[in-house]
């Protein structure tokens, strides 16, 4: 077996709401082979991975996928059950897992994750271990789980980052991680993001933390202040060193200047002896070495987060208690094996460190790692109390006196920090800091939250929510209003007549769609961007209010939902296209792929559906939000009961548009007085209308108010560029659309009959990853619609032959009864167009359905077209329809530039 390819969905997919890995797997020689056909096999899995008789796989009870396994089943579901159950064993359990079938015998293994290295490295392992036992032999899982810890270890938040992001989720607010490997993410999005890393808040200044990292500058501003610290003096060499200890008195203390996290310290220096190697300790970490007097009393840290002590804790150095017969090296490791111990941060406590400071401390003690200690002595391994050295924490919070919250607030202040960790070292935390012989020592930036999230004793404070309360004030916004638009045909239009209103409110705007992005009203990018990438774009950008994002099939199915979820979900339609493609089949298939659209919608939002499209009409029962349905028909009984139950619609009746709830009815306006319908001719935009008038409602601004934008909207070519844009040239007329699909070509070809020319000339064509039938039966829809054909090809054939989806279209025309005589097929889309508006005389319409925008419209600016300004009436040239060509020789096909 081996794997052809992994997927990583990291949104919200068309298998689960939760991110999952999908594994593409080739089952060789194994392809058909059952487990029941060799009953070790079973017992080998077993031995190696116990946990497998707990799953309950489809049956839904513990031992189900063992009664899978007896019964018989294939080994791509035995890889699945695998996969999880390592990650079960590597602390990153999950429960979620499917296994379907995938083209060439191959199959898919969909399984839910928490750590997209580990589940990486596991899918490999479990692939690998399946191999193996079905080849008779076996491996042992350990040193794999193992592996797997430490990628997680490595690449998840740490326990401070981790409580912030689970604050901001509990409060609603997206999360996004902006570098893999990093403790560096984005809460909220748009204009309202804030950033953190760890417990650095993009309010924290950068020079507020230089401060904190000079701890002589820091004490030099506190003393300034009056606040009290430590007496000392930098040094440069361990002569300095000396001489300042000498000033000072022992006992003192040795730290770097610019060090953290207890690293290089050392603390009750009592002679020049035990100065020099201290000297050195501290000097390996590069700067000035710090030489401060030595503060008797109990070692503190209180965190102080938007000028508020949130949190204290009394800080215990590393320490191991004799049991009269283990060594103290022993004692450690027996210490280090705790599962709350890690390396770094990682964990809630961190893992001992033994180094040359260990043997200094243990010295004093007149112990060496080798010493046995006897019963229920402690011995110290550290003098700084730090965790990160292998320290605990007892939580203080609420002995904290007054006076010393108020000193440590005032230093935290000084520094300039949002969030800060201030260390004291006193006597009593719970008295007033007058008469203790006692100060501040340090003020940290980018405090770590363990000792509060998880102290040893006490109990743990909720500290990252402070820090979200901090960024996200309850009362203020945390995130932008996201629209999203899904469907077959019209979401690019309806995505753009939803920004065209929010734009025109006063809005800044972000919109994704199939020809860039936008952001303010101007593209900032080219391209097809209606997947994920599109959606961060939008979503990323600082200044953005309100986000439109048109989602498309293609990137949900390859990469789940570029956001969270929406305010406004919309479904457009669902037509026969794209079938054969990402594993859609049928019409069912791509409903599900929808559906999740208007699935994924915020308690409170509002999910926009066609009620003229009976398949979106499905959806209305996997939509947790209101419905507001829209409808072209006056009498539609979804919408008629939907009324009647006191909900919202958008429809037309005899040519008006009307916005009602209940039985409450508004007049929005005319359809023919809003530009993109053309004068009331196109049924197919009227629709992508009501759709935007109902989203815009579902957004809060009452359908008056977006239809008074919208008889703007479409009066200029570029509000709505490539969608039934409309030009003259000389005395014939040019319908520029983006069809790809019989519906498509059927819906531009009601529309170009509405226009009266005396012929339609189309330039057809559709993508080469259609199936053969959708392709035939656009050929069929063309030639039921249009006079003269000429049929070109994408540049991107995506997989085809040269002229192979030229000739389906040619055959569906042909098949449809439509004449030989007035087919043309020109591959080049550039020559297509020249050939069609070659044809063309007085009165005649072409109609151009393109691939690329740009070289269409530079040809009709070439030949001098001026855009049609759809404000007023469209201008009608009718004639009566002819039955041939009115110029040209066209007994045969004319084929140019295919094969």
């Amino acid at each position: 077996m081996r794997i052809i390819d992994i997927v990583f969905l990291e949104g919200r997919n068309i298998y689960s709401h939760r991110p999952v890995i999908r594994i593409r797997l080739d089952p060789g020689r194994w392809r058909d082979f059952r487990t029941s056909q060799n009953p070790q096999l079973v017992e080998k899995l077993l031995r190696l991975m116990p946990g497998l008789a707990d799953h309950h796989c489809s049956r839904g009870r513990p031992g189900g996928f063992l009664e899978r396994l007896a019964e018989g089943t294939y080994p791509g579901h035995v890889v699945e059950h695998v996969f999880l159950e390592l990650q079960e064993r590597a602390g990153l359990g999950t429960t979620y897992g499917k296994t379907v079938s995938a083209p060439g015998g191959q199959v898919d293994i969909i399984c839910q994750y928490r750590c997209r290295e580990a589940a990486e490295y596991l899918a490999g392992a479990a692939v690998n271990l399946v191999s193996s036992v079905l080849a008779g032999g076996g491996q042992d899982p350990g040193e794999l789980v193992e592996q797997a810890k430490k990628l997680a270890d490595f690449y998840m938040p740490g326990p401070s980052t981790n409580s912030i992001l689970k604050a901001a989720r509990r409060r609603g607010i997206p999360v996004t991680l902006l570098e893999a490997g990093t403790s560096l993410y984005r809460l909220g999005n748009g204009r309202y993001q804030k950033r953190i890393e760890a417990s650095i808040s993009e309010n924290t200044g950068s020079i507020a933390v230089d401060i904190a990292c000079s701890k002589q500058l820091t004490k030099k501003l506190l003393r300034l202040q009056g606040l009290p610290v430590p007496c000392g003096g930098l040094a440069a060499t361990e002569e300095e060193a000396v001489k300042i200890a000498s000033e000072l008195g022992f006992p003192v203390v040795l730290k770097p200047e610019k060090g953290n996290q207890g690293r290089g310290v050392s603390l009750n220096i009592n002679s020049e002896q035990e100065l020099k190697p201290a000297f050195k300790q501290a000097a390996a970490f590069g700067g000035g070495v710090l030489v401060e007097k030595f503060l008797h009393g109990r070692n503190y840290r209180l965190l102080v987060i938007n000028n508020e002590l949130v949190a204290a804790a009394e800080r215990i150095p590393a320490h191991v208690i004799g049991d009269g017969f283990r060594t103290v090296s022993e004692l450690i490791e027996k210490a280090n094996r705790d599962p709350l111990r890690g390396v770094g941060h990682e964990k809630p406590l961190t893992k001992i460190l033994v180094d040359e400071i260990t043997g200094m401390v243990l010295g004093k003690q007149g112990l060496t790692p080798e010493s046995v200690v006897a019963p229920g002595r402690t011995v110290y391994l550290r003098e700084s109390a730090n965790l990160s050295t292998g320290g605990i924490a007892c939580d203080v919070t609420e002995w904290v006196h007054p006076l010393q919250a108020e000193l440590a607030v005032m230093a935290a202040r000084i520094v300039g920090l949002d969030i800060a960790g201030v260390d004291l070292v006193m006597a009593d935390i719970a008295q007033a800091p007058e008469g203790q012989n006692g100060g501040i020592i340090e003020v940290n930036a980018a405090p770590g939250l363990r000792m509060h999230l998880f102290p040893s004793q006490g109990r743990g404070r909720e500290v990252g929510e402070k820090i979200v309360e901090m960024l996200f004030p309850p009362s203020l916004p945390c995130r932008m209003p996201v629209i999203s638009v899904t469907g077959t045909n019209g979401k690019t239009t309806t995505t753009r007549m939803i920004e065209y209103v929010l734009r025109h409110q006063g809005c800044f705007t972000g919109m994704c769609c199939t020809d860039g992005v936008y952001i303010g009203g101007k593209k900032t990018r080219s391209g097809d961007f209606t997947g994920p990438v599109g959606a961060e774009c939008v979503l990323g950008h600082p200044q953005v209010e309100a986000a439109v994002l048109e989602t498309a099939r293609g990137g949900i199915i390859r990469r789940g939902l570029g956001y969270d979820r929406a305010d406004v979900a919309v479904v457009t339609n669902i037509r026969d296209d794209h079938l054969g493609q990402d594993g859609i089949e049928t019409l069912d298939d791509l409903f599900h792929v929808k559906s999740l659209v208007a699935e994924a919608v915020y308690p409170g939002g509002a999910a926009v559906l066609n009620a003229d499209d009976s398949l979106v009409c499905e959806l209305s029962s996997r939509v947790h939000a209101e419905k507001i349905y829209t409808s072209m028909k006056n009498e539609n009984i979804v919408v008629r009961r939907h009324l009647g139950a006191g909900g919202r619609a958008v429809f037309i009746r005899r040519g008006t548009v009307l916005a009602a709830q209940g039985y409450r009815t508004v007049i929005v306006g005319r359809v023919r007085d809003f530009p993109v319908t053309l004068g009331g001719k196109a049924n197919h935009l009227a629709e992508n209308l009501l759709l935007a008038l109902a989203a815009c409602w579902g957004h809060g601004i009452p359908p008056r108010q977006a239809g008074f934008f919208l008889r703007r909207f479409g009066e200029d070519p570029q509000d709505n560029p490539g969608r039934a844009n409309l030009f003259y040239l000389g005395g014939y007329r040019v319908l520029v659309d983006y069809g790809h699909n019989p519906d498509g070509f059927v819906k531009t070809g009601e529309l170009a009959r509405k226009l009266r020319p005396r012929r339609i000339i189309a330039v057809i064509g559709i993508p080469g990853d259609r199936e053969d039938r959708l392709a035939i039966e656009a050929g069929r829809a063309a030639g039921a619609c249009f006079d003269v054909l000429v049929i070109k090809e994408d540049d991107d054939l995506r997989g085809r032959k040269s002229g192979e989806v030229a000739r389906l279209l040619f055959r569906g025309a042909v098949e449809s009864g439509f004449p030989v005589g007035r087919i043309t097929v020109i591959s080049d889309e550039s020559e297509a167009v020249k050939r069609a508006l070659d044809m063309a005389v007085q009165r005649d319409l072409v109609v151009i359905f393109y691939e690329k925008l740009d070289r269409v419209l530079a040809e009709l600016k070439r030949r001098g077209a001026a855009g049609v300004r759809t404000g007023a009436a469209c201008p009608d040239a009718g004639c009566e329809k002819i039955d041939g060509p009115a110029s040209g020789n066209y007994a045969g096909i004319t084929v140019e530039g295919g094969e």
